[in-house]
């Protein structure tokens, strides 16, 4: 269990106060899925659609790059 989770309903990291998932979490969420890319990908892009359900004022190319953009 990490301390960097998202704090919801506005998806700021319980760890460090910045917007989820943070840095420390992605470095996390990486080594949890060591091997399981996909994995990984389909696991943030559930997280995703939860996060544009709560955070509607953000712009959809916003929440893309944050949960999945830093995958590549």
């Amino acid at each position: 269990m990490s301390s960097h989770d998202p704090v919801l309903p506005i998806w700021s990291c319980g760890g460090c106060g910045a917007p989820w998932p943070c840095r420390t979490r992605r470095r996390e969420l990486r080594a949890e899925f060591d091997g399981a890319p996909l994995s990984l990908a389909l696991y943030l892009g559930a997280q995703l659609v939860r996060a544009a359900e709560d955070l509607t004022w953000l712009p959809a190319g916003v929440l893309h790059r944050r949960f999945l953009g830093w995958l590549r």
